[in-house]
């Protein structure tokens, strides 16, 4: 099952995404799009380690996210990524349009063809007002995008506010 989790900055959704990958009985692998480039970050990406099972298996990917899911692929293992907003961060700072392209369509097909199970965790930053420069505008309008299309392709979406999940699509 393919299980797309939303929420904002310290929403919860990662403690709850990995909860629901922790629950199934498959080796887990967590897959990290982040970029660790000052201090603050470096604590956060700390925080994330501590709360993690020692028996997963970490790949760490800021770009090549499709890829990463192809080699992943198989019915018997279980994938957290955390998250996609990071990663499309990761993108849009290479200033590439057809990288990006490339890059936005190849995951969105892996994913989609995912045999095992797939937890993805990503930002919701529509709720908030319209960012004042264009790399922030462009940031919201193609994570907005993205969600969309996962919400589409996944079978489970489950928004999380205040630790707090709340299902927006279950399978029937």
């Amino acid at each position: 099952m393919k299980h797309l989790v939303l929420g904002g900055v310290r929403s919860g959704k990662s403690a709850f995404a990995e909860a629901q990958i922790a629950a199934l009985d498959k080796p887990v692998h967590y897959v990290a799009t982040s970029q660790v480039w000052d201090d603050e970050m470096a604590s956060r990406v700390a925080k994330h380690q501590q709360r993690r099972p020692d028996q997963w298996h970490l790949i760490e990917e800021p770009i090549a996210l499709a890829d990463t899911l192809i080699r992943l692929n198989h019915p018997d293992h279980a994938v957290i990524i955390e998250c996609v907003s990071l990663w499309i961060s990761n993108l849009l700072c290479l200033e590439d349009e057809a990288v990006f392209e490339q890059e936005t369509h190849a995951f969105l097909d892996a994913a989609k063809d995912f045999s095992g199970e797939l937890v993805i965790v990503s930002s919701e930053v529509g709720l908030g007002i319209m960012p004042m420069n264009k790399l922030a505008r462009r940031f919201g309008d193609e994570i907005g995008t993205m969600n969309q299309k996962l919400a589409n392709l996944t079978e489970r979406v489950t928004f999380v506010a205040a630790g707090l999940p709340m299902p927006l699509k279950s399978p029937l």
